[in-house]
């Protein structure tokens, strides 16, 4: 249990200094940018308390708020996913796996799984994050355009990083 969140407070600091160092400065003509931070939420532990699920993913929000300069948009989109989070596990996991504490990741579930898992997951993170930031319908098909290319460029990062890690199942528990 120890070791687990150490883990994941070395995920947090690594992944928003990654965040705010160097993917603030990379986009593609103002129009893609990558939210490699939001795999935080993604990689907490499956038998997480909702309420600590949602402090959690606040306070990842926040802290990158307040190297964005927002006003709580990523705050709130981070809140968004991990309403996600928690109806996706609901809906996809069976009730011996939700009670665990593993780690939902590409070797432990995986790639069906895990690419779904990521893909709408920042789907409905960037929708929210740009809505929220341009909270205008003046140029909706530039925003709509930016929700894209955002989700697909961050699911690129967080599938490359998640290969980085990869390892594959144990399979002491079937035997």
């Amino acid at each position: 249990m120890g070791r687990i969140i150490i883990i994941n407070i070395v995920r947090f600091f690594i992944l928003v200094l990654l965040q705010v160092a160097l993917f603030k400065n990379i986009g593609y003509y103002n129009v893609a940018a990558a939210f490699p931070y939001i795999f935080i939420i993604f990689l907490l532990p499956i038998g997480l308390p909702n309420l600590l699920l949602f402090i959690l993913a606040f306070l990842t929000g926040l802290t990158v708020d307040a190297f964005y300069d927002s006003v709580g948009v990523h705050a709130a989109a981070c809140v968004t996913l991990a309403l996600y989070r928690i109806f996706f596990h609901k809906v996809t996991l069976e009730v011996e796996i939700k009670d665990s504490f593993n780690t939902p990741s590409l070797g432990e579930m995986g790639t069906k799984w895990f690419l779904s898992y990521i893909f709408f997951g920042t789907l409905i993170h960037h929708l929210v994050l740009f809505l929220l930031e341009t909270f205008s319908f003046a140029n909706f098909l530039y925003t709509l355009a930016s929700i894209f290319l955002s989700s697909i460029f961050t699911v690129a990062v967080l599938l490359l990083m998640s290969l980085l890690v990869y390892r594959k199942k144990s399979r002491i528990s079937n035997i």
